[in-house]
């Protein structure tokens, strides 16, 4: 009896062992990719799924959306400027069985693909594109690294180029460069507001020629403003053309 106790408590250790590697349990974003006998047999879950002890073998792969941070990449742009540049790729697995089977190691190759291509892109493009026109190299990222990966089974939904690292001369450059411009800008809306105020003095000229009148009253304006201070003195100018009757008649006596 004790023999066959022992022999009972074995096989049900075996029993037990193999069922432990027949039931798999995968959870919702979790797909199992299943080789029988080394051949690919399918892709399982998620849930509960069934193997075959020792003929079975099954690779877990996550279905979750992957947030891979790109190294910095010492770049030389078409202007012939060295900058550094990292970048974040965001990517899925939309087919396990390629994923597993089309590549030795899915997010390390996308990684490699991705710090190149980065090179390679950024390399073509100008200093000043790339600080001004960075939607614009995200986009052309993202529909390359896609076209490569999709016979892995990887969708590439965005890129995102994340800092830029400028030499410190660059950085000086440019902002001497940003400095000069907006001393420009402030001369040409000088000249402007002077052009202006000098069409408007001349409009109000042609008026006062028109109507010397209003001269006068421009005067007398001028007097009213003036008054309006007790601190000031008021020189209430006298026209001169008043004074000529008064003159004459000097003379005639």
């Amino acid at each position: 009896m004790p023999a066959f106790g022992a022999a009972l408590v074995v096989v049900v250790f075996f029993l037990v062992l193999i069922l432990t590697n027949a039931i798999r349990i995968l959870k919702e974003y979790e797909r199992g990719v299943v080789f029988r006998l080394g051949r690919l047999s399918g892709v399982k879950g998620p849930g509960i799924i069934f193997l075959i002890p020792l003929v079975d073998r099954i690779v877990k792969v996550s279905l979750r959306t992957v947030v891979m941070d790109v190294p910095p990449q010492d770049v030389i742009t078409k202007d012939n400027v060295s900058i550094k540049v990292n970048a974040v790729v965001y990517f899925r697995v939309m087919f396990p069985d390629k994923a597993i089977v089309e590549v030795e190691n899915f997010l390390f190759a996308t990684s490699q693909l991705s710090q190149t291509t980065l090179r390679s892109i950024l390399g073509q493009s100008e200093l000043d594109e790339l600080l001004a026109e960075r939607d614009k190299i995200n986009l052309q990222l993202q529909q390359i690294i896609d076209d490569q990966t999709e016979p892995w089974g990887i969708k590439v939904s965005n890129v995102e180029v994340k800092h830029i690292d400028l030499p410190v001369e660059m950085q000086r450059a440019m902002a001497r460069q940003a400095e000069a411009e907006r001393e420009r800008r402030a001369k040409v809306i000088h000249a402007e507001g002077e052009f202006q105020a000098a069409q408007k003095l001349s409009d109000a000229a042609t008026v006062i020629e028109e109507h010397p009148t209003a001269l006068q009253l421009r005067y007398l304006q001028t007097l009213t403003e003036i008054a309006s201070e007790n601190s000031s003195t008021t020189i209430f100018p006298f026209p001169i053309d008043l004074m000529g009757p008064f003159m004459e008649a000097l003379k005639k006596k």
